[in-house]
Order: structure tokens, then sequence, then C-alpha cells
């Protein structure tokens, strides 16, 4: 047996290592977000293989119905028929058509607030709320919660501010306890205590603890409840990135349940800047650590520039969509006449679409969308990657309706 010359050993051995270090160490956030890489990561994150068993030969046809990946939106009050300045039918129609066709999950812009469902202490009204909630059922959009409590001053009950502490944290078991309650089986995921890292009034007044008390009054109510956190300046310009996974870190440690991560991905102020994509990259896998779902909350483009607007949905909701992570991108509406901020609108007033609705549309119904025909192999199997959703497939006269979902990875469907 011959002898390996040390020189040749050590050259060896650092061959190895640096094969070890290449897998242990990923791409860098800038690799990461070029064109190829994402749609690497998509292809195996969003994708799996319908495999279709039937007679040789046989025509086949895939057409895909529906994500699995949530695609959702914020609805204004004003689709409410109970809301004081509701929209006219002939705008209501519209609006839930669009919301159909291009939206797959919902979240409550303001309804669903303390401010908005107890006015008046004790006077509690959630039938606003109640009526977005149906519209969206009957159009099989399921639904999240924003918010149970709020952090911020500004957003206080105009009755929560003289009470005592100990008024206070009596109405705060009756809110979650409320909310939880009323909605149970309907929306079993709320944002827990919104932009913690922008406010801290019932820390403040009741002390760090009672982030813990919110969690437990919820799940009390509704033990399949899922919390999450969300904030801003995560992923929009990332200046608060550091502090969030610190906080996420302290409440975890700290026992409280947090079930979810949400990253309010907006320029909400209008600027001139754009985002970083190797940033916005770095700081959904710093959030990663704690492998916990991800969910993009809140995103628009505040941008003067329409084409800017387009620009960074293109940049932005690729990099969302490829990391695994990440489970849901809600827009923060879509129609100018209803709008936080109608200038980015993706419809305008008149329902006109701005150019944001063909880009949107273009990645998420076609490039991140599986439609095909294709004839079975000399032993009657055509094996397709497809999006993960719901199926029609057709073939010998028959369709029939299957579900390709992440779990398992697979489905075979035999004619």
């Amino acid at each position: 047996m011959k002898r390996i010359k040390p020189i040749l050993l050590l050259y060896l051995l650092s061959i190895t290592f640096l094969g070890a270090q290449d897998q242990m160490f990923d791409l860098t956030p800038e690799q990461k977000v070029t064109k190829e890489q994402i749609e690497k990561r998509i292809s195996e994150i969003r994708m799996g293989d319908l495999i279709v068993k039937t007679k040789p030969g046989a025509n086949v046809r895939i057409e895909q119905i529906k994500h699995e990946f949530l695609f959702g939106t914020a609805i204004p009050n004003e689709l409410a028929e109970a809301h004081e300045n509701a929209m006219s039918e002939e705008d209501r129609e519209k609006y839930l058509e669009i919301l159909e066709n291009n939206f797959n999950y919902a979240v409550h812009e303001n309804a669903l607030k303390w401010y908005e469902t107890e006015k008046a202490q004790g006077q509690v009204d959630y039938t606003v709320a109640d009526q977005i909630w149906e519209y969206c059922l009957e159009r099989n959009i399921p639904m999240r919660g924003h918010c149970v409590y709020w952090a911020k001053d500004e957003f206080m009950n105009d009755w929560l501010l003289p009470l005592n502490n100990a008024q206070l944290r009596k109405a705060v078991v009756k809110r979650g306890s409320s909310l939880a309650a009323h909605f149970k089986g309907r929306i079993d995921e709320f944002d827990l205590n919104n932009e913690m890292l922008h406010g801290d009034f019932f820390r403040r007044r009741l002390g760090f603890g009672v982030i813990n008390e919110m969690a437990w009054i919820v799940k009390a109510a509704n033990p399949d409840a899922k919390l999450y956190l969300n904030d801003y300046g995560i992923l929009d310009m990332g200046y608060n990135a550091g502090p969030y996974i610190k906080q996420i870190k302290n409440l975890l440690d700290n026992g409280i349940p947090i079930d979810g991560i949400g990253c309010q991905g907006h320029k909400a102020m209008r600027t001139d800047m754009v985002n970083s994509a190797a940033m916005v990259q770095r700081n959904l896998d710093r959030l990663a650590v704690f492998d916990l779902p991800i969910k993009i909350t809140e995103v628009l483009f505040a941008y003067e520039d329409k084409q800017v607007q387009v620009n960074e949905l293109n940049k932005l909701l690729p990099i969302y969509f490829a990391h695994p992570n990440v489970e849901a991108i809600l827009m923060w509406g879509f129609w100018a006449g209803s709008h936080w901020q109608p200038f980015c609108a993706m419809w305008e007033e008149d329902w006109t679409p701005g150019p944001q609705v063909a880009a949107y549309r273009q990645l998420v119904f076609d490039d991140w969308w599986t439609e095909m025909e294709d004839t079975a192999d000399n032993q009657g199997e055509l094996k397709a990657r497809a999006f993960y959703g719901e199926y029609k497939i057709t073939s010998q006269g028959v369709t029939k309706r299957v579900v390709l979902s992440k779990e398992p990875g697979s489905i075979e469907v035999v004619f």
C-alpha cells in the first residue's frame, strides 16, 4: 500500500474541508436574489409532482384552479353594507369580483381593531367585521385577524385612557376573550399586540408580563388560535430587523406562545428610496432561525412613479415566494376608491387596472401557475411538475378535482 506524502495529504484534507464548508455555508443574500437562484428555489419549494395514470397515449389536460400559497389583500370597512360610508352596490359587486378573481386570502383592514369594535365602553359591535367575513366565506377566502390589541397610544380607544390599571387590565381581558370567542372556528389566527417595536401603551401601564397575559387570554377563549407578531421596518428598509429578532427571542425565551412572524412589507411613506433585494433576503433568512411561519402582512409601494411601483413588486414578490418560511403575501388593499394610500392602489378609482395589476397577475397566474395538455406514455402515465394547489384533471372524457399539497408533495390521479 502506497503512503500518501504529507503535503499531498494536507492538500486532500483541504479539499475535503472546503467541500464541507461549501455545504455548511449557504449562498450569500446577494447570490440568492439572482433570477436563476430565485427560480430554482421556487421550483424546489412551491412545486410538486402530479402523476396521472390513464390509458396509454390518452390526452391529459391539467388546469390549476387555486394556489395553496396564500395571496391575500386587506379589505376596507366600506365593503360592508352596515358601514356608515358603505360602497355603492355597483362598486361592491365590482370589488367582490376582483377579490374573488385575484386573491385567495384576506384580512380586515380596520374592522377588527378594538377602536372599531368597541367605540363606547361595553358596547361591542362586530357587525361590519362579520359582514366582511361573510363575503369572504361565500368566495371560499379564509381570513386572518388583525389585530387583538395595538401597542401605539394614538390608536387607543378614548375611553381606555382614563382607566386606572386595574380597570385597564379588566378591559384587556374582556377584549381578548370577546374577540377570540366570537370568531372561534372562523378566524383562528391573530396579530396579538400590533407594532410593539413602535408602541408600549399596555406594557407601560401593566408591565411587560401583560404580553403573556394577552396571549393566554386569547388561547383560553380559543385553544386553536395562532398568534403572530406584526411590525414594520423589518423588510421595508430593514432598520428594525435587529430589534425585532431580539424581541421575538425574548418573548419565546419567556414562554410566550408566539406561533408566527408578521412582516409589514410595505413602503407606507412616500419616498424615492427603494429596498435592496439582498437586504430583504438577508432579513428573511435571519428570521427563519426561529423556524416559525412568516407572513408578509401588508404590502404596498408608496412611490409616485407607477413604473417604480411595478419594479418593486417584480423585485420583491419573487423573493417572498421563494423563501421556505414565507406562507402568505397580503397586499394592503387594491382599489383606490377605498384605500389608505390611493395613489399607489392596484386599481384606479374608476376600476381601471393600473400597471401593478398586469405585473401581479403575470407572476401569480402565469409564472407561478400550472396549465398544460399532454399525452400519457406507453405505460399510461403522465408525470408533471406543478405548483401546489387545486386542480381539474381531464382524461378519457372524465374530469377529476384534486389537491396537490406541499405535504406530501405529490399526488397520483387514476382514471
